[in-house]
């Protein structure tokens, strides 16, 4: 209903007879897809516009969007390969296509790899530029849509969508990269590159949002700004890109440094060297990622962390049972209360620069419901990635579903919340119907 009522009001704005271009912050709802736990983020592309639902994706460097068939706008233009702003893109791809002249079939063409972060697939496709739109805020109502002319994507093809949420046609870039979605923005509206996003915990509970130039406020229902209250830590810079795809640049990823963590306050044993980043390879380290539903740990890490939170849970009398994939841990359901902060299970601290700052995991956020026939429990929702993989930590969506997370590019900076459950509310609370 939530979501109904926000377009509604986009579509009264689009049949006005003119458009305010307001200085304040950009807003988008997110929306969670069920059947892949991802993640959505609407806005308005085209001429004349139209709802544009593309997979949130925090690593990605550049949006794209599938418009091989299907692309229709009078807006859009194709951009040459040897122009200056192709050269910026670090595409390191150009060429020609022999085909009927479209939005994806263009002679002496920018070209871009689209990836897909979930399969890793990827097209090769034309960089396109059209007008993009996006409602205003002040942090606490809606205002009025503003048109990004000359917003910078690429064009991809329908067949890399497959592992994406139902409904997107692209992905929406979040990446530190200069043409991200933020950095563009941010340029859009002469501001400091910072943005902000809230995951809602199911697509029942309604829509979260991003917010893009604007440290704050981020006012949720009932008339809480959250932005007063969050913990910062650095972000840190990968210098190895991780991706299937070769550039000569650092990781467009978001990085922090967790130095240890906690279970129940308790210390879990770990080797340090996989917390930190390898300089010349870019292994190890701590990222944060939306293309990934659970929290993936290296198996070293896994097997310590599980096994403490295994004895932590019996001495609250919770025993384990059969466990449900991909999880490894699980409890029987009827055997846990239920707090307003989810499951009463232990707390799983990620300790970051040092001791007093952490990202608490309540059990709203470290457990998973699997309800099938015959079977009822609550799993530990994370999941062994291996003995040597890319990245030892990857903090993956359910871990920051209602947890707002800020990120100042400017000042190289990550802010988060932690549960916002436990302040009262919720990534679904903010007010997409109230107007300024």
């Amino acid at each position: 209903m939530q979501k109904s009522i926000f377009f509604i009001f986009l579509f009264s704005i689009l049949n006005s007879s003119s458009l305010v271009f307001s200085q304040d912050a950009f807003l988008a709802p997110i929306t969670k897809d069920n059947s892949t736990n991802l993640y959505s983020l609407s806005n308005y592309l085209k001429t004349p516009l139209q709802i544009t639902n593309l997979h949130l994706d925090l690593g990605a460097s550049i949006s794209w969007v599938d418009c091989i068939r299907r692309y229709k706008s009078s807006s859009y233009q194709h951009l040459l390969y040897n122009t200056s702003l192709c050269e910026s893109l670090e595409t390191l791809v150009s060429g020609n296509c022999f085909k009927k002249p479209g939005p994806g079939c263009f002679n002496d063409s920018c070209e871009y790899f689209c990836e897909n972060s979930v399969t890793r697939n990827v097209f090769i496709g034309n960089i396109l530029l059209d007008s993009l739109a996006l409602s205003t805020t002040d942090g606490r109502n809606l205002s009025r849509l503003k048109v990004v002319k000359d917003f910078i994507f690429a064009c991809s093809n329908t067949k890399i969508l497959r592992g994406l949420p139902t409904g997107v046609t692209g992905v929406a870039a979040l990446g530190r990269f200069n043409y991200s979605l933020p950095f563009q923005l941010s340029r859009a509206g002469s501001s400091p590159a910072v943005f902000a996003v809230c995951l809602p915990s199911s697509a029942a509970s309604g829509n979260g949002v991003a917010f893009f130039n604007s440290a704050g406020p981020y006012n949720f229902l009932p008339g809480i700004d959250v932005s007063k209250s969050l913990i910062y830590t650095p972000l840190l810079l990968n210098p190895v890109v991780g991706t299937v795809i070769f550039y000569t640049r650092p990781s467009d990823e978001y990085f922090i440094g967790v130095s240890s963590i906690k279970v129940n306050g308790k210390s879990v044993p770990l080797n340090q060297t996989l917390l930190k980043i390898n300089e010349e390879n870019g292994y190890g380290g701590t990222k944060i990622s939306t293309s990934t539903p659970y929290t993936v740990l290296q198996t070293a890490m896994f097997k310590a962390v599980t096994e403490r939170f295994v004895a932590e849970a019996k001495a609250m009398n919770l025993t384990v049972t059969t466990p449900v994939k991909p999880f490894e841990v699980c409890f029987p359901a009827k055997a846990i209360a239920f707090t307003r902060l989810g499951p009463a299970v232990p707390t799983i601290d990620l300790v970051l620069q040092k001791p007093d700052v952490f990202w608490r995991i309540f059990g709203s956020n470290s457990m998973v419901r699997v309800k099938a026939q015959n079977v009822d429990v609550w799993c530990l929702g994370f999941v062994d990635g291996g003995p040597e993989p890319r990245t030892s930590i990857v903090i993956g969506g359910h871990q920051i579903e209602d947890n707002l997370l800020q990120f100042d590019l400017a000042q190289k900076r990550f802010g988060f919340s932690s549960s916002l459950l436990f302040k009262s509310t919720n990534c679904a609370n903010f007010d997409f119907t109230s107007r300024k």
